[in-house]
């Protein structure tokens, strides 16, 4: 066994040499007799919630550790579920015998040896432990280990045997419960009934569900702690996907931890993001991001080199300076992380700098092969990086059954694996992206800044509507053309907002003339067209806004969490009007120049939203088939809510003033005044 030199890993030693948990003061206690462990290192190791859970029993005050806080180690390593059927050589699961693990793998016939394997330093077994830096546990530390994490190996507590009256609570299945019943108050020492609980206290009294378990009885006898344990995690996973899922109330101090905030901004990577301080994505150099957990995120310094190794599937770890392990996203006992660009599938395809993902599933030798190239020993698999990339990015799809060869495959998003649906053997799969150095991605913002320049960007006169004025037309960015009052664009816009406007009086109209925020747009109708089978509903919207935006939305178009919402009750998006005196509403500045955009906006099938919707609502109660907007009012809607802002193009801002009467002037002037001195 090679020594120990690891913080993490002596820590779920020690935790798994004392029935897998312990309180905060024992387990310092026990780190400082071997080594010299200060408070500080050693609560920044436990915050590595992927090896640690932290309870807080002594219900203390503040993030600080406390002498009451229970530690329970934790693990992603599982046993293989079909090592028992077939052979999986390149899997990523453990290779052991399930009755080895329950400690009583002991055949009725002495002449019949067990065919699987009892040994966990074996090879296969070796690596998986090291990687997850569990390389130094003996037998019985490992067993302990996976009976408290991996769910196959013991069976749950029956919920509905604890919910209910009568003998068996809410459970039909009664004595034929594949779980567990037994008091769930009375495990978690809760239980305050005693001999008057109608629930079990006694795992002997299930001894028989054991029995077929294969379990001895000293194993029935650890039971409790080991179910303990199980509970408490259980309990903690549930609370902390709570905790992600629950909304906050954001404020302008903590903006930067929004869901967006790991993603790099591409505007700024092309020089020119106009939200500036206010953007809600990350502002940095380079489309990939390479950082460590020391009490805050800081950048590592060789980035490059990191990105260069990542990429490269068939690396686990990098051994350099820092090491990091790519599996578990940690360098020795501290957390990694790597932020990018948007992938590559989610944006137009002349979109630079978006991160492009490939997918690779591992052959028999070292070698790793992406997903739809031509192999010499294997068939072409029948999807593709791109294919696998959307499906993964849907959230909602947990595997997808594709063909390679004469073979029918099923790919596992949740464990990366790839399982032969006639044979049973797995593959591990990887997801890494294509590797981009900083010289390549200025060479590639270079060549798609020339006009007419690079396969993504078509030349303009053959993208631009026909009516543009493409005089002096940026490629990047946009610019306004100010409308002549006898043309038909004027009168257009000056019909459609003097219907409901006519008190007021339009200083002037400018068409917003931007060529990537149009070829998005028309991307994005293909999109929707393709989708929907039939033409994507598009309308003339009207949205007010301040006079000190239309710089931001011209160059990168409409973000709802700068610009505002304008409207509540249906969706959390940006809202649009169908009358441009609903529109005049939002828009600041009673008494000076006002500001109010005319938008193309591609509407598709829209239903009623609700206050609480972050996207459109679902069609079928699936997450994938969704509605493109939503409305106040299906069958008459004054307004819209557009979630994707590639559905919107800013067409033309009107800048107009209010006609107000003496009086009139004279309140709105006296209100100004007023609500400047509260």
């Amino acid at each position: 066994m090679s020594q120990v030199t690891d913080l993490t890993e002596v820590s779920i030693k020690t935790l798994c040499s004392n029935e897998g948990a312990l309180d905060y003061g024992t387990l310092h206690s026990l780190l400082s007799t071997d080594f010299k462990v200060s408070e500080t290192e050693l609560s920044r190791v436990l915050g590595n919630t992927e090896a640690f859970v932290v309870l807080n029993r002594a219900k203390s005050v503040g993030s600080n550790l406390a002498q009451g806080n229970l530690i329970i180690a934790l693990t992603s390593v599982r046993l293989c579920r079909t090592y028992s059927k077939t052979s999986c050589n390149n899997c990523g699961f453990l290779h052991l015998c399930r009755r080895f693990v329950y400690d009583d793998c002991k055949p009725t016939d002495p002449k019949k040896r067990c065919t699987q394997s009892h040994d966990i330093h074996s090879p296969h077994n070796s690596a998986i432990l090291t990687a997850n830096g569990l390389g130094s546990l003996n037998t019985e530390e490992l067993r302990q280990l996976l009976l408290q994490n991996d769910p196959i190996l013991l069976p749950e507590v029956c919920s509905f045997y604890n919910k209910g009256s009568g003998r068996d609570g809410a459970c039909s299945f009664k004595q034929s419960c594949k779980n567990i019943h037994i008091c769930l108050p009375f495990i978690l020492g809760t239980c305050s009934l005693g001999n008057q609980c109608m629930r079990l206290h006694s795992f002997l009294e299930s001894r028989a569900l054991f029995e077929s378990c294969r379990l001895n009885i000293e194993l029935v006898c650890d039971l409790p702690s080991i179910y303990l344990n199980i509970c408490q995690i259980k309990i903690w996973k549930s609370a902390s996907v709570k905790e992600k899922r629950s909304p906050r109330r954001k404020t302008s101090s903590d903006c930067k931890s929004d869901v967006d905030s790991e993603n790099i901004c591409l505007f700024f990577l092309r020089k020119h993001c106009s939200y500036k301080d206010q953007c809600k994505l990350v502002h940095f150099k380079l489309p990939y991001r390479w950082q460590i957990y020391e009490g805050t995120w800081k950048d590592f310094t060789n980035m490059e080199e990191i990105e260069k190794d990542f990429c490269d599937p068939s690396n686990k770890a990098r051994g350099g300076s820092p090491p990091i392990n790519f599996i578990t996203m940690t360098s020795n006992s501290c957390k990694v992380r790597r932020l990018s660009t948007v992938s590559s599938v989610t944006k137009p395809e002349h979109y630079i700098l978006t991160t492009e993902w490939l997918w690779y599933w591992q052959g028999d030798s070292i070698k790793w092969i992406e997903f739809g190239k031509q192999e010499e020993l294997y068939g072409v698999a029948s999807v593709t990086s791109a294919d696998l990339e959307n499906l993964y990015l849907t959230q909602s799809i947990e595997t997808v059954e594709f063909r390679a060869g004469k073979y029918n495959y099923k790919l596992d998003f949740k464990g990366m694996l790839q399982i032969n649906l006639l044979l049973g053997t797995c593959r591990g799969v990887r997801r890494r992206p294509r590797f981009i150095s900083e010289q390549q991605m200025t060479r590639e913002m270079y060549s798609k800044e020339q006009p007419g320049q690079g396969k993504d960007y078509p030349p303009v006169g053959k993208t631009a509507p026909t009516h543009w004025d493409l005089k002096n037309q940026p490629d990047i960015g946009y610019k306004l053309v100010q409308l002549q009052v006898p043309s038909e664009d004027y009168k257009q816009v000056e019909s459609l907002f003097q219907k409901t406007m006519s008190n007021s009086t339009i200083r002037k109209i400018e068409r917003v003339q931007n060529l990537p925020l149009w070829q998005v747009y028309q991307w994005q109708k293909e999109q929707m067209k393709k989708k929907s089978g039939k033409e994507v509903a598009e309308q003339l919207l009207f949205h007010g806004s301040k006079s000190s935006l239309p710089t931001v939305v011209c160059q990168q178009n409409f973000d709802w969490r700068i610009c505002g919402m304008h409207g509540n009750g249906f969706g959390k998006g940006n809202y649009f009007a169908t009358n441009a005196s609903y529109a005049d509403g939002n828009s600041p500045s009673p008494l000076s120049s006002r500001t109010m955009y005319l938008v193309k906006v591609l509407v598709g099938e829209f239903t009623k939203g609700k206050e609480a919707d972050c996207r459109p609502p679902s069609k079928d109660n699936t997450l994938t088939n969704l509605y493109d907007s939503c409305t106040d009012n299906v069958a008459d809607p004054s307004l819209f809510v557009i979630f994707d802002k590639h559905q919107i193009y800013p067409e033309y801002v009107i800048e107009y003033v209010k006609k107000v009467g003496f009086f009139q002037w004279i309140f709105e002037k006296m209100s100004g005044q007023s609500a400047a001195t509260k």
